[in-house]
């Protein structure tokens, strides 16, 4: 029994400690000195994460109907988590549109992918690829939509990791092999935006602002456990089990996407209090995701 708690530990600690190793790192460089993201931010979103998507969906191992219940639990578990915290915010006092998008759009990304990878192996990329696919999709669409009503949602056509998507997933389904020359370089940028996003996390968190802390202390709370909510039923619905069952737990589980804040600021959506819950959030995810590990490992 201990050799087993020992083993666990051991994997728990070695998928966690990495990604707070370079979120520390970001952190602390920060700290040191002023870091400005903004472009290396943008150059991620635009070049280093579609060549990671694009690399992802046109390998010849990706079969994207293998993947279809892990994408459609995905939609499940981001819908029903804002239709569980929204009743709730007028309990809580805090506006719907400032709270309901944070619990719903997680930070699959920058921490979800590397996180899954980390705990399950690279087999276990392509379905964190498609779980975060799912939820920026529904975040640059259902998301601008409640923030704004006359959301003009054709814009989504223009976004590069929509274009990647699209991209990749015609050229899987044709079958045709990716030469290597063109392979190689479009592997090596996608292996640039984990580490990436993780730094950028790191930077992120210097911003702590602990004058809004309530609505951070509720979303440190409500996000967490909406999406483990909403994902347990989900995953007896799909008649899921095993790996995917716990793909679909810990994205539950993860706390709010940075990208709530941009957008809340972009919107003036109550910037200062979204900030607070997403650094809050993801200070707390210390603790749930290591205990979320425990459970599903």
């Amino acid at each position: 029994m201990d050799a087993t708690l020992s083993l666990l530990l051991e994997r728990i600690f070695q998928t966690v400690f990495p990604l707070v190793a370079i979120v520390g790192l970001g952190y602390f460089c920060a700290r040191r000195t002023h870091t400005d993201m903004s472009v290396a931010n943008r150059i991620n979103i635009d070049i280093f994460v579609p060549a990671l998507i694009f690399s992802v969906m046109a390998a010849k191992s990706f079969n994207p109907l293998e993947h279809a219940d892990i994408a459609l639990g995905a939609l499940l578990v981001v819908l029903a988590s804002g239709l569980l915290v929204w009743p709730v915010c007028r309990l809580i006092g805090v506006s719907p549109r400032t709270m309901v998008p944070p619990a719903m759009f997680n930070n699959s990304g920058n921490l979800g992918i590397p996180l899954i990878v980390l705990a399950f192996g690279e087999d276990a990329l392509a379905a964190a690829v498609v779980l975060f696919l799912v939820e920026n999709l529904l975040h640059f669409t259902l998301g601008m939509f409640i923030l704004d009503s006359r959301t003009n949602l054709l814009q989504l056509a223009r976004n590069p990791m929509i274009l990647a998507t699209a991209s990749g997933l015609a050229w899987s389904l044709l079958g045709i092999p990716l030469p290597v020359a063109i392979k190689t370089p479009i592997d090596m940028l996608g292996q640039i935006a984990i580490p990436l996003m993780l730094f950028a996390l790191g930077v992120r968190m210097t911003s702590i602002d602990f004058s809004n802390w309530k609505p951070g202390a509720w979303g440190a709370v409500l996000t967490p456990l909406s999406g483990l909510i909403a994902a347990v039923p989900t995953i007896w619905l799909l008649g899921l089990e095993g790996e995917k069952a716990a793909f679909l737990i810990l994205f539950g589980v993860l706390p709010p996407a940075v990208l709530n804040y941009m957008v809340a600021e972009r919107y003036n959506q109550e910037p200062h209090q979204v900030a607070s819950i997403v650094l809050i959030g993801n200070v707390a995810s210390l603790a749930v995701i290591p205990l979320t590990l425990a459970f599903i490992l």
